[in-house]
């Protein structure tokens, strides 16, 4: 996505606890992943060992203690952090609970698959089921596809935005799943009421495009077009028209070509 987290202001009836100041921290150390551009010397990486050996050790102390584990396993990924962070979906704090979903989005283990969906269907925070829904594109080949579906469909915006986000990945992973995927999210790009959710959908269905069949496809590269000419809010309409810039295609390209040239783009 080109920007980053979305803020979003959310009711108490929506939100049962409010841990904007780390949520917000979080997001920022979740933008990027560190370790998939690492290129540092052998000290660096002795540093990151390290570290997360401090985080394992941190994660058996007092709540305190556990908040520093959990922020060194948002940012780093370690084989041994899944067996020390599944309890923690369980916690009765739900920052703690929030802290362990985004540090098993980084640290993913195939046994986190049911707690998380759980805590996705079932968890009264807000924040909880945002950061499952973004966490669960780490599990693209889990049965997330139906929860993700039904989190875009009914959830608060706050969570949609990123089920249309994850379900790019879980669709990436078959003809059949991407078919599914992009028919959920084409309906978001129409009738979603937050413009942020209609942007993330737009996003995904790029990055599904390569993965769909010929008329699907057709049917992607007219609601984006639809979503650039007739989207009420700028950013919906900026993300339709990179998604289809970055799809390469042609025609495609010819037609928003035709579009600037009929003074109907910028």
């Amino acid at each position: 996505m080109s920007g980053p987290y979305p803020e979003f202001s959310q009711s108490p009836a929506e939100l049962a606890l409010d841990p904007e100041m780390l949520a917000r921290e979080l997001a920022q150390e979740l933008l990027g992943d560190p370790l998939d551009e690492l290129d540092a010397p052998g000290d660096e990486l002795t540093d990151i060992a390290a570290e997360c050996d401090l985080g394992l050790e941190l994660l058996q102390g007092n709540h305190e203690e556990r908040m520093q584990g959990l922020r060194i396993f948002c940012e780093h990924r370690d084989p041994r952090a899944s067996a020390r962070l599944l309890p923690l979906l369980e916690a009765s704090c739900p920052i703690l609970r929030m802290s362990a979903v985004y540090a098993l989005g980084r640290n993913p283990d195939i046994q986190a698959v049911s707690p998380l969906l759980a805590l996705l269907q079932n968890d009264s925070n807000g924040y909880v089921r945002k950061a499952v829904a973004w966490s669960l594109s780490s599990y693209p080949d889990a049965p997330v596809m139906n929860p993700l579906i039904r989190a875009l469909e009914t959830d608060i915006a706050a969570v949609r935005l990123w089920a249309a986000s994850s379900l790019a990945d879980a669709g990436a992973t078959g003809l059949a799943k991407a078919d599914q995927a992009a028919g959920q999210l084409l309906l978001a790009l129409r009738i979603d009421s937050e413009p942020v959710v209609r942007s993330n959908s737009a996003w995904s269905l790029g990055r599904l495009y390569g993965d769909l069949v010929e008329p699907r496809q057709q049917e992607v590269v007219d609601a984006l077009l639809g979503a650039l000419l007739h989207d009420t809010d700028p950013a919906v309409r900026d993300e339709a028209r990179l998604a289809l810039e970055q799809l390469e295609d042609p025609q495609v390209l010819d037609r928003l070509q035709t579009l600037v040239e009929e003074g109907l783009l910028s």
